[in-house]
């Protein structure tokens, strides 16, 4: 077996393990004694890990764009990036860099420029924040085998987990010990892809536990492209009382990326498969190391419901690119929420009040890169972080067709900047940032299965140090600010229609922008006094006998009002269009088939000045499987048959003047991937 696939038991393991065992054993060495027949309902769920359908009622509570992935979706196929897990769901962009678990993850255009260590939106594990206290987020830390469900609030929707970004949040949920099954699934490929899984749950006396041990390694379809992760993602919970449990949360991730780099347009289309010389020479790569530790606390009472949580995450990362960046980070954060159900004045109303603190810091060494070895310092600095948020959501019906939302979150950002290198002089800054975020919305039951909604919002989001100190050059910006306007409708017509529908227009303030020379070397971060993203998010299903049909598109508007560079251009970076559109069929004897699409039909700006495009691109692939019996699933995935040879992604720079540049991350050629899962409890 590869080395990846292997894990060594820490002392923590062997305590689980160990827990287990112990209460298996407990349980079967009881006497035998008379039967007595006692009339109840069954727990089905943790209290303090919600089951799917709590999750879908609070997100049928939001007047605006909110929707639940059930994971049983996505492992009907292969699922190696976050692309596999969210493509349907409405308003989602994932757009990995070269197959990898690495991408551009946007909600209305947040974080555009990034394609890597993403920012703009709350991504979360188990509701324990996988960004960093400033912000940004590495996606290797997420392992989406582990999951049960994802949930997915958009925007301002998000207040509720105390989000200020434009994106809005995602949280991917592990199942527990009361609902999960333990199992093994093994995955493989093309391009020298394996994924294997190991996962357990326990339950006894108010006891319960879940693991997942997962291993991952991909050769990639480009040169310098090998990918290689290890992951344990567990949570143990004991009920102390009926109305009270605490959960703990342990993560122990590991993952080394080589990154094969961009290409011109002409080099894409002659070799997609090379890597970029620049990357070769300095043998560019992103390894991690990330440990996390949380724990959640629930207590119900009549007075509501009361959550305590708090976390803490260690990370070190090496990462040779035009420097070799050395960096420990170290996060912590805490968490007090309160939620309460009932009658006001006779009405019926639904309020949530919370309070967040977190802190991170970061010691940074930068060198020269010696074909990606340390060369000679070029940089030493602490950085720190403080947030202190506080929000409130109150939902009222004031008949019982409509419902109105009203919420406010208020926080102060500080951004420390300690620079320890000072033979290119002192750059340190001590930054703080302060703003509010109301929320007005409406829900209105049109039918009992239809739904209109609308709201009217703001975001605030406070740089992170990518956009402060990431490049060269020290850079202090603004928050970036907007205003958003959302209408929208989701529902189900009869048995065989349903669908999620969301318009919405933001006008953004001081956006982060990040500009590259045409070479690709970074030149920082700006504010781009004012930005318009407007556009349609639509999810939709219907179903007839055994034909299914599954479509998420989007429409997306991005760009400057009357800037001084360039006019009112459409942002770059991402499609005007896309589109992912699924048929599958239900074979009978749990068979089942598909043919799916992918559709960016409209060319789309690489630079800021619109000189340089990626050019329009449909790929389709097939599916096969089989549910046997209640255990066994095995699948056969294909993807881009056609073997097109096109852009999944792109970088971002301010202007190409006309000439080709090295701006293109090419898609995956031909693939066929195999799977095999077998689960029991």
């Amino acid at each position: 077996m590869h080395r990846s696939s292997v894990f060594r038991l820490t002392p923590i393991h062997h305590a689980l393990l160990f827990a287990g065992l112990c209460s298996a054993t407990a349980f079967a060495a009881e006497p035998t004694l008379d039967t007595i027949i006692v009339t109840g309902t069954a727990i089905r769920h943790a209290l303090s890990q919600p089951g799917i359908e709590s999750a879908r009622e609070e997100a049928a509570s939001v007047a605006g764009g909110a929707n639940v992935v059930d994971a049983e979706s996505f492992r009907s196929g292969r699922v190696a990036t976050l692309k596999d897990t969210l493509e349907f769901s409405p308003g989602v962009l994932v757009q990995p860099r070269f197959g990898a678990e690495e991408a551009r993850l946007s909600i209305r255009g947040s974080g555009l420029q990034r394609t890597f260590h993403g920012r703009g939106i709350k991504l979360m594990q188990d509701g324990v924040p996988l960004n960093l206290a400033d912000g940004s987020f590495d996606f290797q830390a997420l392992e989406p085998l582990a999951t049960r469900y994802v949930t997915v609030y958009r925007g301002a929707n998000a207040l509720q987990y105390g989000a200020t970004t434009l994106g809005g949040a995602i949280n991917y949920v592990s199942p527990s010990g009361v609902d999960a099954a333990s199992g093994v699934r093994a995955e493989a490929g093309a391009f020298g892809y394996r994924r294997e899984q190991l996962q357990g749950a326990i339950q006894s006396r108010g006891l319960d536990g879940f693991v997942s041990l997962a291993g991952f390694r991909q050769d990639g379809y480009r040169t310098h492209a090998v990918q290689d992760a290890r992951r344990l993602i567990a949570n143990a919970g004991w009920r102390v009382a009926p109305a009270v449990e605490t959960r703990f949360y342990i993560a122990d991730v590991h993952s080394n990326s080589e990154l094969p780099g961009n290409l011109t347009r002409a080099q894409l289309v002659d070799n997609p498969r090379q890597a970029a010389a620049g990357n070769l020479a300095l043998n560019q790569k992103r390894d991690i190391d990330l440990s996390r530790v949380a724990n959640r606390t629930v207590i119900v009472s009549d007075a509501g419901r009361f959550t305590v949580s708090a976390y803490f995450s260690g990370k070190t990362l090496f990462h040779p690119i035009f420097q070799v960046l050395d960096q420990r980070n170290r996060d912590a954060g805490a968490e007090l929420r309160w939620e309460t159900e009932g009658h006001y004045g006779g009405l019926s109303q639904r309020l949530v009040l919370g309070m967040l603190y977190s802190r991170g810091s970061t010691h940074e060494d930068r060198w020269a890169n010696i074909a990606g070895q340390r060369g000679a310092r070029t940089g030493l600095n602490d950085q720190l972080a403080r947030n202190t948020e506080l929000y409130a959501e109150q939902q009222l019906a004031l008949d019982e067709r409509l419902w109105l939302s009203l919420g406010v979150q208020s926080a102060r950002a500080e951004r420390r900047f300690d620079d320890h290198f000072l033979s290119d002089g002192d750059q340190s800054f001590d930054a703080s940032y302060r703003g509010a975020s109301p929320k007005l919305g409406l829900r209105y039951a049109l039918t009992p299965a239809i739904e209109l909604f609308g709201n009217l919002s703001r975001s605030d989001e406070p740089p992170s140090f990518g956009e402060l100190a990431g490049s060269v050059n020290v850079s202090q910006n603004a928050a970036q600010r907007a205003t958003t306007l959302e209408i929208g409708s989701r529902g189900r017509w009869g048995e065989h229609a349903g669908w999620d529908i969301s318009l919405y227009s933001a006008r953004l303030k001081d956006e982060l922008l990040s500009l590259n020379t045409p070479a690709g070397q970074p030149l920082g971060t700006i504010n781009a006094p004012r930005t318009l993203h407007r556009g349609v998010e639509l999810g939709a299903e219907w179903s007839r006998g055994p034909v299914t049909l599954r479509e998420a598109w989007q429409f997306n508007d991005f760009r400057f009002e009357a800037n001084a560079s360039y006019g009112d251009n459409r942002l770059p970076g991402v499609p005007r269009q896309f589109s992912k559109t699924e048929l599958g069929l239900d074979l009978g004897s749990g068979l089942y088939a598909g043919i799916n699409a992918d559709w960016s039909p409209q060319r789309y700006a690489v630079d800021m000045a619109g000189t340089l495009f990626a050019d329009p691109y449909a790929i389709w692939g097939l599916k096969l499987g089989q549910h046997v019996g209640k255990r066994w699933q095995w699948f056969v995935d294909a993807r881009n048959l056609s073997d097109k040879r096109y852009a999944a992604a792109t970088g971002v720079i301010a202007d190409a003047r006309g000439t080709d540049s090295a701006q293109f991350l090419p898609g995956d050629g031909r693939a066929v991937y195999a799977g095999l899962e077998w689960m029991w409890r």
